[in-house]
């Protein structure tokens, strides 16, 4: 499954800035599961990257928190899906990561329409209720 990850349609990270480790797994498995290493963690390094542009690699840093990411994935008992399910995780995470910010709320108020309907409402359960008690 080599070669490079695309994140979006302008950010591709290429094959030679991706770390893969792979390791034995944990669980059954049955008898693979003691020789086959199908776990596997793959690492970037968002800090040394030439794929980002200065302004997405300086948000991916601010949201991230650290400079390397490391997935891992063994939920599957196969390495090359394995391989598949942490390159994807690891595409989502720099996807969230470098989303340029949600637009900023911008206040208003409620229609004069709004509040007279409201409290022509409040009015009318008050005078519902003011004619359940007793004189």
């Amino acid at each position: 499954m080599p070669g490079p990850l695309v994140v979006n349609d302008s950010v591709v990270i290429p094959d030679t800035e991706l770390v893969w480790r792979f390791s034995r797994s944990s669980g059954p498995g049955g008898q693979g599961v003691n020789t086959t290493d199908s776990r596997v963690e793959l690492t970037f390094d968002v800090a040394a990257t030439t794929a980002l542009p200065p302004v997405l690699k300086a948000r991916a840093l601010d949201r991230l928190g650290a400079a390397t990411i490391t997935v891992a994935a063994s939920e599957y008992r196969s390495q090359l899906r394995n391989r598949e399910a942490a390159a994807h995780r690891l595409a989502q995470r720099l996807r969230e990561a470098i989303a340029p910010p949600p637009k900023r709320r911008r206040p208003t108020k409620p229609s004069r329409g709004a509040v007279e309907r409201r409290i022509t409402t409040k009015k009318h359960r008050s005078d519902l209720k003011r004619l359940r008690r007793n004189p």
